[in-house]
C-alpha cells in the first residue's frame, strides 16, 4: 500500500496528517514516509527469488542521514558516486563489503579512501582509471576489486540529461574494447578483476530497453569467458523508472489523461530481465535508487499569491527550482495537490516559484483544483532527487527534512536559517 492518502479529503503520510506537519514545521519541508521506503526496498528484494544478487541503493537519489540508516537496517548495498557519499554510506551504518564505488572522475584521495575502507569494488570508468587504481592499490600493498563500466549505446526514450549509456555520453568504455580493457587489466598488479558494469539512464519505463541491455551485457559476459576472461559478477546498474502522473487518484482531483506510467513498477522490469541476467550463472548487482525512494516523498509548499496574468494563472508557492530543480532542469512532471480538497472548480494556471527565474516553475498549464493564498500544496513523488539536487540560490536557505514513522514524525534535517549562508 502506498503511504500518501487522502482521508476525509485531508493528505495523510502514513498516520500522520500532513497538514500538522505543515502548522508545526512550516513549509517549505520535504516529508518522508520511513514505511514506504521499507516496503519499496523489500518489494525489489522479493523479486529476486533465490537468484544470487545484491541491490546497491544509489545514495545520489537521496542522501538523507535517516533514508540511509533505514536502507542499511534492511540488509542492502550501497553505490556511491564520490567519497562523501562514501562517507555518509559508512556513517549509516551500510559495511564496506556491501559499497561500491560510481563515477567518471573519482580523485586519488577518494579512491585511496575507499581502498582503505576495503569497500566491495569500483565501477571503473576507463582504461586510464584501471591504471590509477592498479597504482594507488600498490602503493597501499592492497587490492582494488573492478567492474569494468561497459557502454552498450543503447537507445532510450529517457531526457537527453538523464540518458548514459549512448556512445556520446561520458560513461564507460565502448563494447568493442571491453575485452583489450580487461585483458590489460587482469595483467595489473593490485587490481582483481570481478565483472563488467552497465548503466543505460535512468526513469526508463519499457521493458524492451531493459531487456536489450540485459541481452547485450549477457552476450558480453558469453564473449569475455570464451576469451578467457573469467566474469563472475555483473551490475545491470539502475534506472528502474517510477510513475509520476495520477499517483495519487481522487474524485475531487484532475486526472492526466496521458499517462505512459500508469502500469510501471520496479518489479515488473526486473521479471523482465532477471530470467536473462540468471543465465549467465554470474551474480547480480543492481543499484535502485529512483525506484525505491521518489514514492517515499513529497515537497509540501504554501501558496503565498494568485496572480491573473494575460491569459494566465499564476499560483506563486513558497518553494522553488532551488528545492525541486527537477521540473526547470529536465522538463520533469510531478503530480501537484492539494492537502485539503474541497468543492473547487478546475482551472489551468502555472504553478510558480518565487526565484528570480522564468524557469522556476513546478507545472506548466497544469489543470488543478482551485487554490487560495494561505492553501498548502503537496509536490508528490519527490523523494528522489529532491533535497539532494537543492541549493542556496537566491540566497534562500535549504528547507527541513521530516520522516514520518507511522503516527509520529520528526525533523531529520532543521530548515536552514540566514545564519547558514
Amino acid at each position: 500500500m502506498e503511504q500518501f492518502h487522502y482521508k476525509n479529503n485531508e493528505l495523510w503520510c502514513e498516520e500522520v496528517n500532513v497538514d500538522e506537519i505543515v502548522r508545526n514545521v512550516g513549509t517549505p519541508v520535504y516529508v518522508y514516509s520511513r514505511r514506504s521506503i521499507v516496503d519499496h526496498c523489500r518489494w525489489i528484494e522479493q523479486a529476486f527469488g533465490t537468484i544470487d544478487h545484491l541491490s546497491c541503493y544509489a545514495v545520489k537519489a537521496n542522501a538523507n542521514r535517516e533514508v540511509l540508516r533505514t536502507l542499511a537496517h534492511e540488509g542492502i548495498g550501497a553505490d556511491a558516486g564520490s567519497v562523501g557519499e562514501l562517507y555518509l554510506a559508512l556513517a549509516a551504518g551500510f559495511p564496506p563489503e556491501k559499497i561500491t564505488f560510481s563515477g567518471v572522475g573519482k580523485r586519488n584521495d577518494e579512491i585511496e579512501f575507499a581502498l582503505r575502507r576495503n569497500i566491495l569494488s569500483f565501477n571503473a570508468e576507463s582504461e586510464e582509471e584501471i591504471q590509477v587504481l592498479s597504482d594507488i592499490a600498490g602503493t597501499l600493498a592492497t587490492t582494488a576489486r573492478v567492474f569494468l563500466r561497459v557502454n552498450f549505446d543503447i537507445k532510450t526514450t529517457t531526457h537527453p540529461y538523464i540518458t548514459t549509456g549512448r556512445r556520446h555520453n561520458k560513461f564507460g568504455v565502448d563494447s568493442s574494447k571491453a575485452l583489450s580493457v580487461l585483458r590489460s587489466a587482469s595483467r595489473l598488479p593490485g587490481l582483481e578483476v570481478v565483472g563488467i558494469h552497465s548503466h543505460i539512464g535512468s526513469q526508463i519505463i519499457d521493458e524492451e530497453t531493459f531487456i536489450a541491455a540485459a541481452e547485450a551485457l549477457s552476450r558480453v559476459a558469453s564473449n569475455l569467458r570464451s576469451e578467457g576472461i573469467n566474469i563472475t559478477q555483473i551490475n545491470f546498474g539502475g534506472g528502474f523508472g517510477v510513475q509520476y502522473r495520477n499517483y495519487i487518484t481522487h474524485r475531487l482531483l484532475p486526472l492526466e489523461p496521458e499517462n505512459p506510467e500508469a502500469e510501471v513498477t520496479t518489479v515488473r522490469l526486473l521479471q523482465a530481465i532477471l530470467p536473462i541476467l540468471k543465465k549467465t550463472g554470474c551474480r547480480i548487482f543492481i543499484q535502485p535508487g529512483r525506484s525505491i525512494v521518489a514514492h517515499a516523498g513529497i515537497l509540501l509548499t504554501k501558496v503565498l499569491y494568485r496572480k491573473q496574468g494575460d491569459g494566465k494563472i499564476f499560483v506563486i508557492a513558497d518553494a522553488g527550482m532551488n528545492d525541486l530543480i527537477r521540473p526547470s532542469l529536465y522538463q520533469s512532471y510531478h503530480q501537484i495537490v492539494p492537502t485539503r480538497l474541497v468543492e473547487n472548480e478546475h482551472e489551468i494556471v502555472d504553478v510558480v516559484g518565487p526565484l528570480c527565474e522564468t524557469g522556476d516553475f513546478f507545472a506548466l498549464d497544469r489543470r488543478l483544483p482551485h487554490v487560495d493564498r494561505g492553501d498548502s500544496l503537496a509536490v508528490l513523488c519527490a523523494g528522489a532527487y529532491g533535497y539532494v539536487l537543492s541549493s542556496n540560490y537566491n540566497g534562500r536557505p535549504r528547507p527541513a527534512e521530516v520522516m514520518v514513522d507511522g503516527d509520529t514524525f520528526a525533523i531529520v534535517t532543521p530548515r536552514e536559517v540566514l545564519e547558514d549562508l
